[in-house]
C-alpha cells in the first residue's frame, strides 16, 4: 500500500506500535446502531469521548469511528467528526471506510474455510493450485506453500512489485502474479521478514480456483452475508450510491489536508481492497474471540472456520525483530515479542499477547486489535493518513481494560511523528547540500526523451513538453509528472496528484558513447509510501523501430 505521510506512518505502524465487485444478493436495511451505555465501560474511559477528540485535534483528522467488544458483546460503538472536511455530514459507526492492509486477515480467514473443506492445505505448493506461478528463482517457485503467501517471507523485498497495483495500474489480478517471475528477490526464501502485498493478490486466485467462484463472491457469501456484515463492500467498485462512505483525505506535499481521491484496488483486493465499518467490524471481532463461531440470524451458534485453524493465523509463522521505539515516550508500548502469523500481526502488550493489523490507503488508515485472553477488541477507522491516531485511540482503551496507568498517548505518537519529520527535513538538507550548483544535463533535453522498459512493470514514457520533460508510467494514470534537471543526468520528477507525496529522482546512466544505458529511481523522501518501489525499477531504453529497421535495411 504504502502511504504522503505515509512512510513515517508506516514506520510508526509497524515500529511504534509494536514497541505500535459482487453485490449482496440482498438488499441492506438501514441499521440503526445505539451507543452502549458508559457503565459498561471502564472508568478510565469515562473521558473516552473527550479524549477522542483531543486525537483528532492533535493528528489532523476530520473522522474517527471506534468500537469495542468485550465478552461478545459491543460495549462501544461511535463515530467521531466529519466523513469529509467541509461537509456537515458526521461520521457514524455504519459509516464505511477502506479498512485496506486488514483485508489480509479476511483472505486468510477464506483459505482456512477452504482448508476446513478439504479443498486446500496451507502446506500444499502454490503451483499445486496455479500451475502457472512463477518466482523469480525456480527453488522458491516450487518450494513456495500457501502459507508462505500469507506470511511475507517470500525473499521478496519490502513492498517489492507494489507499483504493478499501486496507485491503481490497469493490469489484472492474474496480470499482476504472472508478472512475479520477474520481480527480483533481495534477501533469502524464508530467510527474513519483509512486507509485501503481491502475494496476498496470489492468495486471493488461489481462493478462487480452490472454490470455483470470483474472491469477491466468496467473501461476501461465506463471510460477509454469515456474520451479517451488511453494510461492507469487496472494494471501492462495489460501494453503491447511497452508502455511507468517508471520504479520505492526505496532506498535499506533507503540509495542506485535501481529499483524496476514491481509488479502487481494482486488482490484489486480497491484500487490501475491502470497505467496512465500525459497526461490521465488530461482528468479525467477535467471531474472531469466539474461536471462529458466530450467532446466525436465528439464533443459532454457527462455525464460520475450525478452531484449530484460528490458532494457526495467530501463531507467528515469521519472526520479527523487535526495534527500538523511535522516542522515549513509546517505551512502555514495546513487546517482548513480535512476529506474523497468518494475516495478522502478533505481539505482547502489558503481559497479554495481542492479534492486530493495521491498513493505510490513500487517505485512509486504520487498526484492528484483539486480546484474545480477555475476550476485548477494538477497531479504529480513521479518513486520513495520521500516523499517531489509531494508536494513540487503541492503546488508551487497552491501558482501560487491562488495568494499566493511564497514559497520554497522544502526546508520545506525537512526538514520534515530529521526530520522523525533523528526520525527513534533515535529509532534504543533505540532499540539497550535495547538489552541484552548476552541472546541467550531459546531453539535450530531447534525447531523454524514449521510452523505458522495466522487466516487470512494463514501460515508462518520457516526452519532451515544450522545454521540460513529461514521465509517464503507461499502466498507472496517477504517475504522470514534471522532469527538471536536479544535477548532470539526475533529474527531479514531481506528480501532478500532489497527494501522492512520492517525488523522485530519476538518474540516467549513459554508455562510452553518450547514449542512454539505463535510468534508475528513488522517492526523495523517506516519508514516502514504500508501495511506491521505484528503486527495485531497471528502465532501459526501448529501441526506435524506425532507427532497428533503417539497420536491418542498412
Amino acid at each position: 500500500m504504502r502511504h504522503r505521510e505515509a512512510g513515517a506512518l508506516r514506520a510508526v505502524m509497524g515500529t511504534a506500535l509494536a514497541l505500535g465487485a459482487i453485490a449482496p444478493t440482498h438488499a441492506a436495511a438501514p441499521q440503526v446502531v445505539h451507543p452502549a451505555p458508559a457503565a459498561t465501560l471502564p472508568a478510565q474511559l469515562d473521558d473516552f469521548d473527550a479524549y477522542v477528540e483531543g486525537v483528532r485535534r492533535q493528528f489532523d483528522v476530520p473522522g474517527i469511528a471506534v468500537a469495542i467488544v468485550k465478552d461478545g458483546e459491543v460495549v462501544f460503538e461511535r463515530g467521531f467528526g466529519v466523513r469529509e472536511l467541509g461537509k456537515p455530514a458526521k461520521v457514524e459507526a455504519t459509516t464505511l471506510f477502506a479498512i485496506a492492509s486488514n483485508t489480509k486477515a479476511f483472505t486468510a480467514a477464506s483459505l482456512s474455510i477452504l482448508a476446513d473443506e478439504g479443498k486446500l492445505s496451507l502446506d500444499d505448493r502454490v503451483i499445486d493450485h496455479l500451475p502457472w506461478f512463477r518466482m523469480s528463482d525456480p527453488y522458491v517457485t516450487r518450494e513456495m506453500r500457501v502459507r508462505d503467501l500469507l506470511a511475507h517471507r517470500s525473499g521478496l523485498g519490502l513492498g517489492a512489485g507494489d507499483l504493478l497495483y499501486w496507485p491503481g495500474t490497469d493490469y489484472s489480478t492474474e496480470e499482476v502474479a504472472r508478472r512475479l517471475k520477474d520481480v527480483p528477490l533481495s534477501g533469502n526464501f524464508r530467510g527474513q521478514y519483509a512486507y509485501d502485498n503481491i502475494l496476498y493478490g496470489v492468495a486471493q486466485l488461489v481462493v478462487e480456483k480452490a472454490s470455483g467462484q470470483p474472491y469477491a463472491r466468496f467473501l461476501q457469501q461465506r463471510i460477509f452475508d454469515p456474520l451479517g456484515m451488511r453494510d461492507t463492500r469487496f472494494n471501492s467498485d462495489a460501494l453503491r450510491p447511497r452508502d455511507n462512505v468517508a471520504t479520505g483525505h492526505a496532506k498535499a506535499d506533507f503540509k495542506d489536508l485535501k481529499p483524496a481521491p476514491r481509488m479502487s484496488w481494482g486488482n490484489v483486493s486480497g491484500a487490501g481492497g475491502i470497505y467496512s465499518s465500525v459497526h461490521d467490524m465488530s461482528r468479525w471481532m467477535r467471531m474472531q474471540l469466539a474461536g471462529g463461531t458466530f450467532v446466525d440470524a436465528h439464533g443459532n451458534t454457527q462455525r464460520l472456520f475450525s478452531e484449530a485453524r484460528q490458532q494457526a493465523m495467530w501463531s507467528v509463522v515469521t519472526p520479527i525483530p523487535v526495534p527500538k521505539p523511535p522516542v522515549p515516550e513509546l517505551e512502555a508500548a514495546r513487546p517482548n515479542f513480535l512476529g506474523y502469523g497468518e494475516g495478522w500481526q502478533l505481539s505482547d502488550y502489558r503481559g497479554s499477547k495481542l492479534a492486530w493489523h493495521t491498513g493505510g490507503w490513500p487517505g485512509m488508515v486504520s487498526r484492528v486489535t484483539l486480546v484474545p485472553e480477555k475476550k476485548l477488541g477494538v477497531v479504529v477507522l480513521t479518513n486520513a493518513e495520521a500516523s499517531g491516531a489509531f494508536n494513540a485511540v487503541t492503546l488508551r482503551v487497552l491501558d482501560a481494560f487491562l488495568d494499566a496507568p493511564k497514559t497520554d498517548w497522544t502526546a508520545a505518537y506525537a512526538a514520534a511523528l515530529a521526530k520522523s519529520h525533523d528526520k525527513s527535513d534533515e535529509d532534504w538538507r543533505k540532499h540539497q547540500a550535495a547538489r552541484a550548483p552548476d552541472a546541467p544535463p550531459s546531453l539535450p533535453l530531447g534525447k531523454y526523451a524514449r521510452t523505458y522498459r522495466d522487466p516487470w512493470y512494463g514501460d515508462v514514457i518520457v516526452e519532451q513538453k515544450g522545454d521540460a520533460l513529461e514521465m509517464r508510467f503507461s499502466r498507472t494514470p496517477q504517475l504522470v509528472g514534471t522532469m527538471t534537471p536536479w544535477q548532470h543526468d539526475t533529474f527531479v520528477v514531481r506528480w501532478n496528484e500532489r497527494w501522492l507525496n512520492a517525488d523522485a529522482f530519476v538518474t540516467f546512466a549513459l554508455d562510452a558513447d553518450g547514449g542512454i544505458r539505463e535510468a534508475r529511481m528513488e522517492a526523495i523522501s523517506p516519508l514516502t509510501d514504500f508501495s511506491f518501489d521505484f528503486q527495485d525499477l531497471r528502465l532501459a531504453p526501448v529501441p526506435d523501430p524506425d532507427a532497428v529497421n533503417a539497420e536491418k535495411n542498412g
